[in-house]
């Protein structure tokens, strides 16, 4: 039986130590926080609710593994999870309301023909179709296994307009692609913004990002009764039933060394912590600090990929506007609707100030938190567990935001500067909005960064083929032997599916050794 430190309570530090515990092995977290969860959190005031992470859930399958490889109760035994049904609404500038059913391809291309026009839905799904060539084509080597050493099989991007020569001058970019493919700029915007969402500028990002959309429509979106923290509750539980040890409000200063390899970990009170294998679930940026200075600084993101954590190209962060609304939710009202702006690309200009390949800038490049006109996601769960009662509403709204190193998010007027703008882009989904609300809570990268330690309040990118590589995650093994990376700013990035993944990688690797493949 080993001894194993993790550092950090987030989703994939938890999913290891589980797992991690089911082998045998004597598994204690050290969490620098007062709860767990990570970026999974969570708001509560005046009888309502609100996640401060993400919303839903995709891929539910890695949960589902974890919690059957665990114990005894399964998933949908800890977790009500269910289906969001419609997937979604998109409202565009020009009055067009396209609502999208959940993991229906029929019903898409039957409702996008309806909103934009016939053969709107035949191009749309087309080219779901050649993103699931790149989930067939990567699904293994990115999504199941550990990063190889030779990482030349996912340098190239996949998508296999791309590899037949359909365009020229090589590997074009995702709103390159969409906006050729889909031809409509509304169904490009529809495609881009689910990139936005994940952090992603479409104007650099490979085509394989496309695949992000292909596992939203065909395995659905799923949302956990009482808010996605109820998942990141069940996790904790289950961890706690099968014999790990949390410690809460106790910051890791330093990964322990002895004969080349980690040893354990010291926290902030001066306690030293006696391990055999020491699962880092923090930034690449902090785990440099932790490490001893013997240690070779290696195997980091590339800067595209996000794996720096400070300079202007560090990932973007989330903003967030929580509106507690008089009233009861409108039956039927979608779960989330997405409102696109007039010109997405002066949101990516102002979002994205540097772009990768480009020449970094001396200093982050003034601008807004968020854009001017930004892309809003208005979320309305139909779920009484987050009001008081059935006379009142929780809406959350989220639009994508500079990191706090590019941007004073502590700056207070900046903040409902950014609040505003959200709220009256989200007028065009709840028209009675501002005549409903009691109050609002502003979430920046700023509480971000002061609730998972990650300076710039950035929230890690999924990892994806192209682009040479530059948005591959570090590798799950640390820069010493019996060290782990875990989480979404490790393979294969972020996300609470990639979380989980991460979290069954690590595990495999201390358990069955580096040669372990992943899932056979």
């Amino acid at each position: 039986m080993a001894r194993i430190a993790v550092i950090g309570a987030g989703m994939g530090a938890m999913a290891a130590a589980a797992r991690l515990a089911v082998a045998g092995h004597r598994v204690a977290v050290y969490e620098r926080g007062a709860t767990h969860g990570g970026g999974v959190g969570r708001l509560e005031r005046d009888g309502f609710a609100f996640d401060t992470g993400p919303g839903l859930l995709h891929l539910p399958a890695v949960y589902r593994d974890l919690f059957v490889k665990t114990g005894k109760e399964p998933l949908e035994q800890c977790v009500e999870l269910r289906q969001v049904d419609p997937a979604g609404a998109h409202v565009f500038p020009d009055g067009t309301t396209v609502t999208l059913p959940n993991a229906s391809r029929a019903g898409v291309v039957s409702a996008l023909d309806a909103a934009f026009g016939a053969g709107s839905g035949e191009r749309w799904s087309d080219l779901i179709n050649r993103a699931r060539e790149v989930w067939d084509a990567t699904r293994r080597p990115l999504l199941e296994e550990p990063l190889r050493a030779d990482r030349a099989a996912l340098a190239d991007d996949p998508y296999p307009a791309l590899r037949r020569g359909w365009f020229q001058r090589g590997p074009a970019p995702l709103a390159k692609v969409a906006r050729r493919e889909l031809a409509d700029p509304r169904l490009a915007a529809l495609l881009e913004s689910q990139a936005l969402a994940y952090g992603l500028d479409p104007r650099a990002a490979p085509a394989s990002a496309s695949v992000l959309a292909y596992l939203e429509q065909t395995f659905g979106s799923w949302y956990a009764r009482g808010g996605m923290r109820a998942l990141a509750d069940a996790l904790h539980a289950r961890c706690l039933a099968r014999g790990v040890e949390f410690t809460f409000g106790a910051e890791a200063t330093a990964v322990l060394a002895k004969d080349g390899r980690a040893a354990g970990v010291e926290l902030a009170d001066g306690t030293t912590v006696a391990a055999d294998a020491v699962v880092a679930g923090v930034s690449p940026e902090r785990l440099a600090r932790l490490l001893p200075p013997e240690a070779a600084v290696a195997g980091s993101a590339p800067a595209a990929a996000g794996g720096e954590e400070s300079g202007p190209r560090a990932p973007l962060g989330r903003f967030s506007v929580l509106l507690a609304l008089r009233g009861a939710r409108p039956t039927g009202a979608p779960h989330r609707t997405v409102v696109h702006p007039a010109d997405p690309d002066a949101e990516y200009a102002e979002l994205f100030p540097t772009r990768p390949g480009r020449r970094r800038a001396a200093a982050p490049a003034p601008g807004p938190g968020v854009a001017t006109a930004p892309t809003v996601t208005v979320s309305r769960p139909a779920d009484p567990r987050l009001v008081p009662d059935g006379d009142h509403e929780a809406v959350t709204l989220t639009a994508a935001a500079r990191p706090h190193t590019a941007v004073d998010w502590a700056d207070a007027e900046l903040a409902e500067r950014s609040a505003d703008r959200l709220v009256a882009a989200a007028g065009a989904a709840v028209p009675d909005l501002r005549d409903r609300l009691l109050w609002r809570e502003i979430r920046t990268p700023y509480d971000t960064a002061r609730d998972t330690g990650v300076a710039t309040g950035s929230v890690p990118v999924p990892a994806l083929a192209g682009a040479g590589g530059r948005y591959l995650a570090p590798a799950n093994p640390g820069q010493l032997p019996g060290l782990y990376r875990v989480g979404g700013w490790s393979h294969p990035g972020g996300g609470l599916a990639h979380a989980g993944m991460s979290g069954a990688m690590v595990a495999g690797l201390i358990v069955d050794g580096a040669d372990w493949r992943g899932s056979q």
